[in-house]
Parts: C-alpha cells; sequence; structure tokens
C-alpha cells in the first residue's frame, strides 16, 4: 500500500518523521487503518529503524491532539504491544533512555482515555495514564499574547479613581437604616439622588469588571495553549537533541579514528631519495643520435 511505502522510506532525520506525520494526521479519517498499518509494519521492521517509528508515532498523537483524539485513542489500543515488540537489548541504554522519554511525554500531556502499562528497563514499570484532555486550540503568537496582557494593566480591578469613588459614598445609599432618619420630602428627594448616582457607577464599574473577567478567562486560555505549545516544542527539541548527540558522538569517534589511522600511513615526503643521486636516463634522441 501507499502507506506502507511511505513507512518503508521513513528515516530518523527531522524533517522524514515530521513529513509523514503532517500526511497522517491529513488522512485523519482513516486513522483506524493508518494505525494498523502502523503496527504492522513496526513489527516487520528491524530492530534499528523501530525507535523512528515510535517517534512518528509520539509526532502524530501530539501534532493532531488539536483537530481531536482519534489517534491518541487509537495508538492506545496497540501501544502495549508496540513496546513489546521492540524487543530492546539490555545493552542499548540509549534506546531505552529513548523510549522512557516518550512515555514521560504522553504521560504528562494524555493523548487517549486508556491507561498502558509499559515496562521499559525490566525493573521499572511505568503507568502511563492518558486521559481525556480539553486538546489545547493553535497557540497565540507571542505579540497576541504581550497585547492581552498590556491590555489588563487598564482593567477594571487595577482603576483605582473608580474604586476610591466607591469605598467614599455616603453610607445612607445602601443602608436601609437611614429611611428612618428622613425628616421630610427634600430630604428624601436629595437621598433618591444620591442612590440614583450610587447605582449608576455601580453597575458602569460591574460591567467592566464582567468584561474584565472575560478578559482573563480568555487569557488564561490563550497562556493554557502557549505553554502547552512550548512544552511540546521542549520535548521535541529533547528528542532532537539526544539523537544527534548521539551522531555527534559517532562522527567524533570516527575523527578519532581518522587520526589514529593517518598517525600508522607512511609520510611520503620522509621517504628516502631513490635515485641515489644517479644521472637521469638518456633521452630517445640521446640514444638515437649518431656520433
Amino acid at each position: 500500500s501507499a502507506l506502507a511505502k511511505k513507512l518503508s522510506d521513513l528515516n530518523s532525520s527531522q524533517q522524514s518523521i515530521q513529513t509523514l506525520s503532517l500526511w497522517l494526521i491529513h488522512h485523519r479519517k482513516h486513522h483506524a487503518t493508518i494505525v494498523k498499518v502502523w503496527f504492522k509494519e513496526l513489527v516487520k521492521a528491524k530492530d534499528s529503524r523501530k525507535l523512528t517509528f515510535m517517534y512518528l508515532a509520539n509526532d502524530v498523537i501530539q501534532n493532531s491532539k488539536k483537530k481531536g483524539p482519534e489517534y491518541g485513542k487509537e495508538f492506545a489500543t496497540v501501544l502495549r504491544k508496540a513496546f513489546e515488540a521492540m524487543a530492546v537489548p539490555e545493552n542499548d541504554e540509549k534506546t531505552r533512555r529513548s523510549l522512557g522519554r516518550i512515555l514521560q511525554i504522553w504521560e504528562e500531556r494524555g493523548v487517549s482515555e486508556s491507561e498502558v502499562e509499559v515496562e521499559v528497563d525490566g525493573m521499572k514499570e511505568l503507568h502511563v495514564t492518558l486521559s481525556p484532555r480539553t486538546p489545547a486550540g493553535d497557540p497565540p503568537e507571542p505579540e497576541e499574547l504581550i497585547k492581552a496582557l498590556s491590555d489588563l494593566e487598564n482593567s477594571a480591578s487595577s482603576d483605582a479613581a473608580v474604586r476610591e469613588r466607591v469605598a467614599n459614598l455616603p453610607p445612607e445609599v445602601s443602608e436601609l437604616s437611614y429611611l428612618t432618619k428622613l425628616e421630610d420630602r427634600a430630604a428624601g428627594e436629595r437621598l433618591a439622588i444620591q442612590v440614583g448616582e450610587a447605582v449608576k457607577l455601580l453597575n458602569e464599574y460591574n460591567k467592566r469588571l464582567s468584561a474584565e473577567m472575560k478578559d482573563r478567562e480568555k487569557l488564561m486560555v490563550m497562556m493554557r495553549d502557549f505553554v502547552q505549545a512550548q512544552r511540546d516544542l521542549l520535548a521535541q527539541a529533547e528528542l532532537r537533541l539526544e539523537e544527534y548527540s548521539e551522531k555527534l558522538r559517532k562522527v567524533y569517534a570516527v575523527r578519532q579514528e581518522v587520526k589514529s589511522h593517518l598517525q600508522n600511513l607512511p609520510d611520503l615526503t620522509q621517504l628516502p631519495d631513490v635515485t641515489g643521486g644517479l644521472a637521469p636516463l638518456p633521452s630517445a634522441g640521446d640514444l638515437f643520435s649518431l656520433h
């Protein structure tokens, strides 16, 4: 199938994983079939390539949450078997650490509605509780977040002038007991005017406070989405750092071997002069010239 071919061409580079991940997310309506093929090809793959399949699953699960929980739920049905199929040798610490990191990410994020128990190192069982959570929305741009925070600097709750006006309202506008102290109609009319002004002031201020609450709730969602996006990026960066640190270690090893090999090779510039100072051979013209 086309998917099996794409999986066979998959390599551990970030571009390869992200490209196929985007393709799978685009075709998420076929998530059940896709996960089945993914698991089948993982089982068939060489041990050296199986970790790349797990990186792909991680990318799909993390980046599809905004569009829906389908992949998280579907992958949860095969995760245990997938980890069992990894058959990681006891001395392969790098792969064990990478798998443990992926599991830790899933545990922190929550991508489905089931629980998976995976034994990573033969000693520790990692219980990954995949709980239903509200999928994060598209994270705001930093400029949007800064503007929202800046707007709240002039919020109703920080309006000291209005708060002072409310605090200085005369007690008679809020205490019924003062009504018994009214001596005549004129005093009652003056009180009615004061109460009307207090009602207007408090109504307007309460409306501003209600609007501020909505703005703060909106800001909380924006910050949640922004923080979640940064955590996802951090997790991906950590995985990449580990992967490329291993590549760098291999390059260092090759460089060291090259240096060692060069030291054992002869330096042709230091070889003795094999001609021994002999005169040069005669040319063809010299050989056939007549004396």
